[in-house]
């Protein structure tokens, strides 16, 4: 377990554009403050620069809003071609309630409007979560290590989600590649001999809400270096996160 654990925010990242090389740009701001990318770092990358890289945004001026939606914003008054794109990134509606609509993403994410967000993205238009947060992720990591060659990396998509039972909100992991999202300690004795049975750490969401500190919501810092961090190679998947349905005592 490693005692000391780096952050570093990347500034200088330009806008993101649909179509943009993120990989080249995150290198040049990385290279561009002075620093570089190391072997067992951990890259995290906001959800809304991949999503826009990604051609994820649409134009609410283009939506013609479904009947459904339409009832939706009778109900809730909220703009009912937005509430569109949210039924249409939603493959059920977990609770509706003074204004909110928490909603399991067809990734099987639970978090408010499908993700769909309207910051930092122009006036008129949404941000859509990446299709496939695993494969971006894999898609960075790939990129880097055969640009940065001799080094070898994980991957971390962060995005901003509510909590249950807690005030605030937290960054928590999307879509990983290059390592284990989860720390398990089931079977480990602690120091007095008892073994854990159920300790299992989120270590991909630790190091989203970590990196959250240095990057803020104004401060266009869309992307941290976690250097330091003893964690376990692996393929990785932030589906590995999702509590299954049987297990799930709140569905």
């Amino acid at each position: 377990m490693a005692l000391q654990v780096q952050i570093i925010g990347v500034r200088g990242m330009p806008e993101v554009r649909p179509g943009d090389d993120l990989t080249a740009l995150i290198l040049a701001a990385v290279r561009g403050q002075g620093s570089d990318i190391e072997d067992g770092d951990v890259l995290v990358v906001t959800q809304k620069i991949v999503s826009k890289a990604e051609g994820r945004l649409v134009d609410l001026r283009q939506v013609e809003p479904s009947p459904p939606a339409q009832e939706m914003a009778a109900r809730t008054g909220k703009d009912p071609r937005l509430l569109e794109v949210i039924l249409g990134e939603s493959q059920r509606i977990v609770r509706q309630e003074r204004g909110v609509i928490i909603c399991e993403t067809r990734h099987g994410f639970v978090c408010a409007n499908a993700g769909v967000d309207t910051s930092n993205v122009g006036k008129g238009m949404v941000c859509l979560l990446p299709e496939n947060p695993d494969q971006s992720a894999e898609r960075i990591r790939v990129a880097v290590q055969e640009r940065a060659t001799g080094i070898s990396i994980a991957v971390v998509i962060s995005d901003t989600f509510g909590r249950p039972w807690r005030e605030g909100h937290t960054n928590v992991a999307i879509g990983v590649a290059g390592m284990s999202p989860i720390k398990d300690y089931v079977g480990q004795a602690d120091p007095q001999g008892y073994v854990l049975r159920v300790s299992t750490m989120a270590v991909a969401d630790e190091l989203a809400a970590a990196a959250e500190l240095v990057m803020g919501k104004l401060s266009r810092v869309p992307v941290a270096i976690v250097r330091g961090f003893d964690y376990r190679r692996a393929e990785g998947s932030a589906r590995e996160l999702i509590r299954p349905a049987e297990r799930d005592l709140f569905r």
